[in-house]
């Protein structure tokens, strides 16, 4: 281990569909988070860990910051909000090209009086940034002072999409961490369990083909991985959808958006789990499964 190695977890928070899990996979040099321009898509806390020769930083994507009543909003609003817990530094997340969001307004609220460093990441410059001001403006004005007179909080402009920045984004981590020994084996990209990871990427897959037709009320439960003769792989998953109405989009015409789907998840896992794949999906409905406490718990909730 390096002199002076360093090691510490840093949080990346912000509201729905600003690049958090862009900017995870460009910072750990491989896709581990589902990434689409559906918002809310990221359910769960995912880890992903970055390691070079100075020490290992644990990013921690959290689900963005929404309302909603039932059980599956409640539990992601939780994990936002403990975005702070266990931390060495945070990064504020926020799309430099939209405007601030009542979202961003909380979430300022919430870190003004952290001690911790925060590092606003002044995301998707690449599309112009011309909302910068806006977002500097807020964290002067709830922290009423000038932003040159707050401790451990640093500016920085970035895009997780075309890689701006991102050496810097290390740089300035790494002066924050403390040292200490790896939290991880220094070969491990993220610490998402297996099941969690197949129902992510056919979760996406369904989020692609059908846009804003029935999203949220999609999930996915990984019921069995179970090696087959030869070197192929069987994992038989259900997407739960709440009514019969949404399994037929689901399914589609001539059951073409399951099929669909279906091949392009198998083909990512294929390269993920480096062997051969037959992925088996099926479709129920499950009214008010966001609701269902034992199907949460079996989604890793």
């Amino acid at each position: 281990m390096a002199v002076n190695f360093r090691c510490g977890m840093v949080s990346i928070v912000g509201r729905p569909n600003v690049g958090k899990s862009t900017l995870l996979n460009r910072l750990v040099g491989q896709k581990i988070a589902i990434v689409t321009d559906v918002p809310q898509t990221t359910r769960q806390q995912i880890r992903g860990i970055y390691n070079d020769e100075r020490g290992q930083i644990v990013f921690i994507d959290t689900p963005g910051l929404h309302a909603g009543r039932d059980k599956l909003a409640q539990m992601m609003q939780q994990s936002a909000y403990n975005m702070t817990a266990d931390v060495d530094c945070v990064i504020h997340l926020v799309d430099s090209s939209e405007h601030v969001g009542k979202e961003e307004e909380q979430i300022v609220e919430r870190l003004k009086h952290v001690s911790l460093p925060i590092i606003l990441g002044l995301n998707k410059v690449d599309m112009k940034g011309k909302y910068i001001p806006e977002y500097i403006e807020l964290w002067e004005r709830t922290k009423g002072k000038s932003v040159n007179e707050f401790e451990k909080f640093v500016l920085m402009p970035l895009s997780g999409k075309t890689g701006t920045n991102i050496e810097k984004l290390y740089d300035t981590i790494f002066d924050f961490l403390p040292e200490g020994p790896a939290l991880y084996p220094t070969d491990t990209v993220t610490d998402t369990p297996q099941k969690m990871a197949i129902a992510d990427i056919i979760r996406e897959k369904l989020f692609l083909l059908m846009r804003e037709e029935v999203p949220h009320a999609i999930a996915v439960v990984v019921e069995a991985i179970e090696p087959r003769r030869g070197k192929t792989l069987h994992i038989r998953a259900v997407v739960l959808v709440e009514r019969d109405s949404q399994k037929a989009m689901v399914i589609g015409k001539n059951g073409e958006v399951l099929k669909q789907a279906g091949t392009l998840a198998r083909e990512e896992l294929e390269v993920l789990l480096d062997q051969k794949v037959f992925l088996e999906l099926f479709v129920k409905t499950q009214p008010e499964w966001r609701n269902d406490a034992s199907i949460l718990q079996e989604m890793g909730y």
